[in-house]
């Protein structure tokens, strides 16, 4: 139940600093105005509040294994979001990146 827990904050994390960043991004790039700003740099405070319930305790940990979860989720998110199509080093770069995730976080100790 640990790991499932952990890799749904992993998720909500990522939804949060990724959507975060992509506000802030519209507000400025797109000239949406600030309340798009303001609502992304909600969103990253957000993000910042749910890395911090992970069950381990060691924040280098978590921030190296999010570093992961942040790669391959920026890739789905301009995918869904923004008509991305990855190329096959996209791809695998994010798998690798994933699999880095697994080892950092749940490897046994």
């Amino acid at each position: 139940m640990t790991v499932v827990r952990s890799l749904l904050l992993f998720v909500v994390a990522a939804l949060a600093e990724i959507g975060g960043a992509w506000l802030v991004w519209q507000g400025v790039r797109e000239h949406r105005g600030l309340l798009w700003v303001g609502a992304g740099i909600i969103a990253l405070g957000l993000y910042g509040f749910v890395a911090t319930l992970q069950p381990d305790a060691n924040f280098g940990r978590i921030l190296a294994a999010y570093g992961g979860v942040f790669v391959a989720g920026s890739l789905a998110w301009g995918m869904l979001i923004d008509g991305f199509r990855p190329d096959r080093w996209d791809v695998i770069g994010a798998v690798v990146c994933l699999i880095g995730v697994a080892v950092i976080m749940y490897a046994p100790r």
